[in-house]
């Protein structure tokens, strides 16, 4: 019996020490602290810019994502519709992503980019174009298709006031006049 105790004393001694409290350190994943996650996200949004009161356009999307470094907005299924100094809708742009530079408030569009003018039908197609804050133009060096009721124009490269009424194509490559 003293033989049975003493097993029993020296099985729970051992369980005992061998119990002893160690802190464990949690692993962490360095790898998620270098990666630039969006600060901000909203889906089918609406975002209205005016300038002194007025409505100045209106950008539509799928999906922004707001990043504080670089300070920019990703944007997916962007359109943009552009207003007049009497606040009457005059253009509109779309295509499939954006981007927004929040430091100079210009807005790139990339992928199947189309521009239209309601009034004059002017229709301008490419496949990248920068909109720039401080003179409202669209300007882009890729190549460009312009289709207005009168002529098409095709090249590389052009700039136009916002609203598609005044533009320059840089290195034509097509030109031709529409028979009516």
């Amino acid at each position: 019996m003293v033989i049975k105790n003493l097993l029993y004393i020296v099985t729970f001694i051992m369980i005992f020490t061998s119990c002893e409290s160690q802190k464990i350190k949690p692993k962490i994943q360095l790898e998620l602290e270098n990666k630039n996650y969006p600060v901000q996200e909203s889906w089918n949004s609406k975002i209205v810019f005016s300038e002194e009161g007025k409505l100045k356009a209106i950008l539509y999307s799928k999906n922004i994502k707001v990043f504080e470094s670089p300070r920019e907005k990703l944007i997916d299924g962007l359109k943009v519709d552009f207003f007049d100094e009497n606040e009457l809708k005059t253009s509109w742009l779309s295509s499939k992503r954006g981007r927004i530079d929040d430091i100079t408030e210009n807005m790139y569009a990339y992928e199947d980019v189309v521009a239209k003018n309601d009034s004059s039908n002017v229709v301008l197609k490419t496949e990248e174009l920068m909109w720039r804050k401080s003179d409202k133009k669209i300007i882009t060096n890729k190549f460009v298709t312009i289709t207005s009721p009168e002529e098409i124009i095709e090249g590389y490269g052009m700039e136009s006031d916002q609203h598609l009424k005044n533009y320059k194509v840089f290195d034509i490559t097509y030109q031709t006049t529409i028979q009516k």
